[in-house]
């Protein structure tokens, strides 16, 4: 006989306690995506030449390059804390789920670090 009531069992378990800053995060990426999309949609559909030279050369802005930096780790953020939330979900094998939460964080990272990387060969002048 358990003599705890059911709130006092729920207090003990469930997904109150670490949840709440996952969605506070994702809810701030959503929102700061917003004007970052916005400003890339605009600034894309704006360009007189969309060839490979111009849009290198305006990649190379440090104005632009910035924001473009913002704009895609903010993305690579908001995409890996959804798709952890669908892993964490769907996937009920605790082996399985732990292997593809880290492949999750490693296929994220590696997209981040050559976005970094090509963002700063272009802004250096050694792309294009």
């Amino acid at each position: 006989m358990n003599l705890r009531s059911p709130l006092g069992a729920a207090m003990a378990h469930g997904s109150a306690r670490s949840g709440t800053g996952h969605w506070r995060d994702q809810r701030l990426g959503a929102v700061a995506l917003v004007p970052l999309g916005l400003w890339f949609l605009w600034a894309l559909l704006t360009r007189p030449d969309l060839g490979h030279a111009g849009v290198v050369a305006w990649i190379a802005e440090p104005l632009t390059a910035v924001p473009l930096a913002l704009f895609t780790l903010v993305a690579l953020w908001h995409s890996l804390l959804g798709t952890a939330v669908i892993i964490e979900d769907y996937v009920h094998g605790h082996g399985l789920k732990a292997v593809s939460l880290v492949a999750l964080r490693l296929v994220h990272g590696l997209a981040a670090a050559a976005a970094i990387v090509a963002l700063v060969a272009i802004v250096g002048g050694g792309a294009g």
